[in-house]
């Protein structure tokens, strides 16, 4: 699997997620730190679809920490709100990319886009791989062949 025909795939999953109170600032919007969660939600989704969720890759020698994050904020979101979180694989060759939106379910509106960048590091040592697992491009390659 190579980026070029990941990208091409657009492989994505989504996830609903309701505004709860407990999310909201003093402005009465949702805290901006709280978009990271709705990010992770989608992720999760998203991996389980390709069947390497954070216990299989953990069965699988590796941790996959977050080392660069990007939100911008378009438009706030307000409680009660239903949210469209969408995640798709962006990059998968030496470092697992993915890339969000969210948007109101109903209006279809911009809120928040962004990106994560994890790297693969291994659960004995903690040492990062230049490249990412063939695990990983295995389980793609598995997810798309089952497409056809």
């Amino acid at each position: 699997m190579d980026n070029k025909t990941l990208e091409k795939k657009a492989i994505a999953a989504e996830c609903f997620v309701e505004v709860p109170f407990f999310d909201l600032d003093p402005m009465n919007i949702v805290w901006h730190g709280n978009y990271v969660k709705y990010f992770e939600q989608a992720r999760c989704e998203l991996l389980r679809k390709i069947d390497y969720d954070y216990p299989q890759m953990k069965e699988s020698g590796y941790y996959w920490p977050i080392i660069d994050m990007r939100l911008k904020y378009i438009k706030p979101a307000n409680f009660g709100e239903k949210l469209l979180c969408i995640a798709t694989f962006k990059e998968c060759e030496n470092r697992l990319k993915i890339n969000y939106l969210i948007q109101s379910a109903e209006s279809g509106e911009k809120l928040c886009k962004g990106y994560t960048v994890q790297v693969a590091v291994t659960t004995s040592d903690f040492e990062m791989q230049l490249v990412s697992p063939d695990i990983l491009k295995q389980r793609l390659t598995d997810y798309i062949s089952g497409l056809s």
